[in-house]
């Protein structure tokens, strides 16, 4: 706008510094909205893998534990109620 009031060099350069420096800052706002959509899906990726890794881990932990003590054979004569 100073440029088409004061219709000098100076101010000719300066509305066109003022254009760049808008197209510049929509540019980095553009790449910006990229950047948070691109961690948005490696934030859900993520999350995926975490409960699937949670459920595999869960599958596990009853192998993980010691087998239990085989039944002991009891000692002496057993009768059968036949």
């Amino acid at each position: 706008m100073a440029a088409n009031i004061l219709r000098s060099d100076h101010a000719v350069q300066m509305s066109v510094f003022v254009i760049r420096a808008f197209v510049r800052m929509r540019e980095q706002v553009a790449a910006n909205t990229a950047i948070l959509k691109r961690l948005a899906e490696i934030d859900q990726s993520l999350l995926e893998h975490d409960t699937a890794l949670r459920d595999v881990y869960r599958k596990l932990l009853p192998l993980l534990e010691p087998p239990p003590d085989p039944p002991s054979r009891r000692i002496g004569f057993i009768k059968d109620d036949d």
